[in-house]
C-alpha cells in the first residue's frame, strides 16, 4: 500500500511533494510519541478501567445522557 501512496506522489508536482513529504516528517515524531505514551500508560490505565468497572458495578455511576452535553 506504501509503494501506491509513494507512487501517487511521485506523480504530483515537485512543490506539491515537497510539502507533503515536510507534513510527514512532522507528524512521525509525533506519532512515534504518541505510541510510546500509549505504550507507558497501559498499566495506569488498566487500574482505572478496573476502578470504573468496580465504580459502576457498585451503582455509583451514571448514565451518560448526549442529549445533555
Amino acid at each position: 500500500m506504501l509503494d501506491v501512496v509513494v507512487a501517487k506522489l511521485a506523480a504530483l508536482p515537485p512543490r506539491e511533494q515537497d510539502r507533503i513529504a515536510q507534513w510527514l516528517l512532522q507528524e512521525l515524531p509525533d506519532e512515534e510519541l504518541w505510541d510510546k505514551r500509549f505504550s507507558e500508560s497501559q498499566d495506569t490505565l488498566s487500574k482505572l478501567a478496573a476502578e470504573t468497572r468496580g465504580e459502576r458495578a457498585a451503582g455509583n455511576t451514571t448514565e451518560l445522557d448526549p442529549e445533555k452535553l
